[in-house]
């Protein structure tokens, strides 16, 4: 029953982390924030994953058959659904990227130089990066028409934050990361904290390019639009989003505790580390 143990003490410790979580003294300091929801969004899949991996590394040999093959085959749908599901985003990715690329591409103007891009053909406010690794940049004729020189700026400023931080990679595997821990505690309200964060720091690296209430302003004209795209594969300023999330995006411009949102958190990286050491048992089995 080794496996099994390995398994269901697997799943225990992935619950324990996502509820102690939330035990944690509410922080209104933006770098920790960061930290603690990576940390406790990452690390308890991964750890199931990594728990999955070290059992089909391990076979099926053994006295208990029925054990042996029980394990087996869960670890096996854990591996094959984490991989399908990217499979899946990955193609969406693509597929909304080509769909994208027909649209015309033209410089959009800015108070920082022209900045490549493709127009959608919609009267609906939007502005996105679409892609993975490289991104382009996607705004709508309705953007372009309903806002001037000057906030337009802010909104493209926003756009090349994404594009510094490469949140659109990053994104595409926390999502698949989201799909297949859905059922673990707090996972939604992990999600949309990081997605909030993503938001504040690509805010935070645009209002060192233009004015603060200037991109302030921009979001309460622009962040209530509908969505088009789905936010996993898509960053963007105009997304739909809860008002309280606009409402920490507007606090935050005003903050001046942002300087450690950008950086990797040593701690996460030490956590997240740890979360594959159930691969380290698999040269010992016999």
């Amino acid at each position: 029953m080794m496996h099994l143990h390995m398994i269901g003490l697997a799943v225990a410790i992935a619950v324990f982390i996502r509820c102690a979580s939330q035990l944690a003294v509410p922080t209104k300091r933006w770098s920790l924030r960061w930290a603690r929801a990576q940390t406790a969004f990452v690390v308890p899949p991964l750890f199931l994953f990594a728990t999955a991996v070290s059992i089909l590394a391990m076979g099926t040999n053994g006295p208990a058959v029925w054990d042996s093959w029980t394990s087996y085959g869960l670890s096996l749908g854990v591996v094959l659904c984490l991989f399908g599901l990217w499979i899946y985003l990955g193609w969406l990715a693509i597929k909304t990227r080509w769909k994208m690329r027909l649209c015309p591409q033209q410089p959009i103007e800015t108070a920082f130089g022209a900045v490549p891009g493709r127009v959608v053909s919609v009267r609906e406010i939007f502005s996105a990066q679409v892609g993975l690794w490289s991104s382009d940049l996607v705004v709508s004729e309705g953007l372009l028409a309903r806002l001037d020189a000057e906030h337009l700026s802010a909104v493209i400023a926003h756009e090349l934050g994404h594009v510094l931080y490469r949140d659109t990679f990053w994104f595409f595997w926390l999502g698949g990361l989201r799909r297949v821990s859905g059922w673990l505690p707090y996972s939604e309200a992990l999600w949309q904290e990081l997605l909030l964060l993503r938001e504040v720091r690509a805010d935070h690296w645009a209002s060192r390019q233009v004015d603060s209430l200037v991109l302030a302003e921009s979001l309460v004209s622009v962040v209530t639009a509908p969505l088009m795209m789905a936010e996993s594969i898509c960053p963007g300023f105009s997304c739909a989003a809860p008002r309280s999330r606009l409402a920490q995006r507007i606090d935050a411009l005003l903050s001046d505790d942002l300087s450690g949102l950008s950086r990797v958190s040593l701690g996460s990286f030490a956590a997240i580390a740890l979360s594959l050491t159930p691969l380290l048992v698999i040269p010992f089995h016999h």
